[in-house]
C-alpha cells in the first residue's frame, strides 16, 4: 500500500476542515510521509466523506481510518462498518478486536470483501492496558489476523521490546506503531525493533508543533535512514 519500506503516517486528530487542509498541504510533499490517518474526531466533526475530500484535494497518499477502537461490537456490525469505509473511499481501516475471535473474523472479512485493507492491533501504548486485558490476548489477536491474511499489524511504539517480540513471531508482516513523540516513544528504537517494513503513526508531535512541516520533515528524515 505504501511506496517505501519505512515511513511516517500522520495522524490527523484535529477538529476542523481548515486545520486538516493546512496540515496535509504542508506535509504531503515531504519524502518519507507515506499516508494519513483519520480518527473519530474528524469523522464526527466533518464526516468521513468531507474529510477525505479535503485530503484528496491535496494529495493521493493512502488514507487510513481509525475508529478508536473498531471491531468490539457484535460480529454483524462489521458489515455496516465496512460499507461505510467503502463509501468514504478509505484505503484501510484499523481494528482492535478485543471482544473475541468471532467478532475479529467477521470485521476483518467484511473489510476484505469491500476492498478495504485491514490493519489489526492487539496491544495499546498506554500504561494500564493489561488491567482488564489478558496478557496473552495480543498474540491471539495477531494469530487470528495472520490466519486471515492480514498484512499489517499495529503495535505499541512506546514498547520497543514488544515490537521486537511480535515482529519475531510474525516476521512476514508489516508493522505500524503509534505512540511516538508526545507519548514518549522513540522513533529510531521503534524502527530498529522491527526488521521488516514498518511505519510510525505520529499525530500531535506533528500537528501541534510550531511548524508542522518542519516536524514532519524531521521524523521523515529518521524513517529514511532505515
Amino acid at each position: 500500500m505504501f511506496d517505501r519500506d519505512h515511513g511516517i503516517i500522520i495522524s490527523c486528530d484535529i477538529s476542523s476542515k481548515q486545520k486538516l487542509k493546512q496540515l496535509v498541504a504542508s506535509t504531503c510533499f515531504i519524502d518519507g510521509i507515506v499516508g494519513y490517518k483519520l480518527g473519530f474526531v474528524l469523522g464526527l466533526e466533518l464526516g468521513l466523506l468531507n474529510a477525505m475530500d479535503v485530503i484528496r484535494d491535496e494529495c493521493e497518499l493512502p488514507v487510513i481510518y481509525d475508529h478508536q477502537k473498531a471491531a468490539n461490537d457484535i460480529p454483524g456490525m462489521g458489515i455496516k462498518f465496512a460499507e461505510v469505509m467503502k463509501a468514504a473511499r478509505m484505503d484501510s481501516a484499523i481494528l482492535f478486536p478485543f471482544t473475541g475471535i468471532e467478532a475479529e473474523k467477521s470485521w476483518i472479512a467484511a473489510l476484505q470483501k469491500n476492498g478495504i485493507m485491514p490493519m489489526v492491533g492487539g496491544e495499546m501504548t498506554h500504561p494500564g492496558f493489561f488491567d482488564y486485558i489478558k496478557q496473552d490476548a495480543p498474540e491471539k489477536i495477531y494469530s487470528v489476523a495472520a490466519s486471515m491474511g492480514v498484512g499489517f499489524f499495529v503495535v505499541p511504539g512506546t514498547k520497543p521490546e514488544r515490537i521486537k517480540e511480535i515482529s519475531q513471531m510474525f516476521p512476514e508482516k508489516k508493522f505500524c506503531f503509534p505512540g511516538i513523540g508526545t507519548q514518549g516513544g522513540d522513533l529510531a528504537k521503534a524502527f530498529e525493533s522491527a526488521p521488516g517494513s514498518s511505519y510510525a503513526i505520529i499525530g500531535s508531535a506533528i500537528y501541534d508543533a510550531k511548524n508542522p512541516s518542519e516536524s514532519a520533515r524531521a521524523f521523515a528524515s529518521i524513517a529514511k535512514r532505515f
